[in-house]
Parts: C-alpha cells; structure tokens; sequence
C-alpha cells in the first residue's frame, strides 16, 4: 500500500493534476487488493484473532466488496476508469491499509505507539465514508455501460434455463450497503470507544 501511495503521488507530481490517476497504479491495485483474501483469511479465522478485534463477517464484507470493485467494476467496465470516484476509494483504501498494517506490525513487536492506535481508530471516521462513496459512486457510473453491453448477462432461452441480469445485481449490490455499511462503521465506534477509552485509564492509572 505504500507502493501505491507513493504510486499516487508521483503519477500527481509528474501530471499536475489528480484526474485518471488510476492508470498509475492500476496493476499494484489489483495485486495487493486481490492478496487481501488470502491475508484476511490467515489474519483473521487463523493466526492472529487475538490483535484483530473485529467482526469476521463485517471484515470479510469489506475485503469482498474491495475485490469486486477492483475486478467485477473497474477493471471490467474500462469507462468508469477515469471517473473522479474510483481515485476516491483508492485514495481511502490506500491511507486505511497502511494505517491498520502499521498496527498490526507495531502490536506484534509489543511496541504500539499512541499515535498509529489513535489513527487506526480515529481517522476511519472519514475514510470509511469517502471510501463507500467512491464505490456506490462508481458503481453507479458503470450502471448505463453494463445495462447498454449486457456485461455478464445471461438471458433466456438457453440450455441451462437460467437467467442473470448483471445490472439488477449491481443494484443490488449498492443497496446492500445500506445495512452492512452502519454495522460496520458503528463496530468501529465501538472499537473506538472501548480501546481508547482503555488506554486513556490506563495512562491514568500510571
């Protein structure tokens, strides 16, 4: 995720302006966001539970929704590539993975500086919904090329009897994030709550 970061700002130094900043790191997006199944899948059901408090159902929605915006949305509707919106999300995902990853390196060498712990649950407050604007909006610019191309549509007759509409599904997909959307953001006020309020007494007790 630095890569990216550093991707980022380059591609904006050399252009002058943040418009397609995509292109410039389209390849590492995909890399990193894809490994993110795997990596949550070790961190979270395997090795780590301990130092990851959060929901493997929230978590999992949130790694799934990532990897179907990368591939199922942007990389395969190639007009939305240019919209203001898919630099939205990158630009939220990018400062909350090298946040959250810095944590987690920290906890593990016992040495969790009050600043990254207060940033991990402190900052998501607005990258949270930077980031899920930038894919409902996505999302919703891709609307009218998936509806005008038949973008993994299947339609009757066929020798499988079955239909899939994949516009209807995209729709259903943006709608889906009205309730998957708050149980996430107020577990992580929960989070919030319970692990700064632990250090503050903490810190008052010494």
């Amino acid at each position: 995720w630095l890569v990216i970061a550093v991707g980022l700002v380059r591609a904006y130094l050399a252009k002058g302006s943040y418009h397609s900043l995509y292109y410039s790191i389209e390849k590492p997006l995909k890399f990193f966001q894809t490994g993110a199944l795997l990596e949550e899948y070790l961190l979270i059901a395997k090795y780590l539970p301990g130092i990851v408090p959060s929901s493997v159902v929230l978590t999992a929605f949130q790694v799934m929704s990532r990897v179907f915006l990368t591939w199922a949305v942007t990389h395969s509707v190639k007009e939305v590539q240019t919209e203001d919106s898919v630099l939205l999300f990158v630009v939220a995902w990018t400062i909350t993975e090298i946040i959250r990853y810095s944590f987690y390196t920290f906890s593990l060498l016992n040495h969790l500086p009050y600043l990254i712990k207060w940033a991990r649950y402190t900052l998501f407050i607005v990258l949270y919904p930077m980031g899920v604007s930038g894919e409902l909006l996505t999302i919703y610019a891709a609307l009218p090329f998936v509806r005008q191309s038949g973008l993994y549509s299947i339609s009757l007759p066929n020798k499988y009897n079955f239909s899939f509409d994949y516009y209807t599904f995209l729709i259903l997909v943006m709608i889906s994030y009205i309730p998957l959307f708050p149980q996430l953001y107020f577990h992580m006020l929960h989070q919030r709550r319970k692990v700064l309020s632990h250090t503050e007494e903490h810190k008052k007790s010494e």
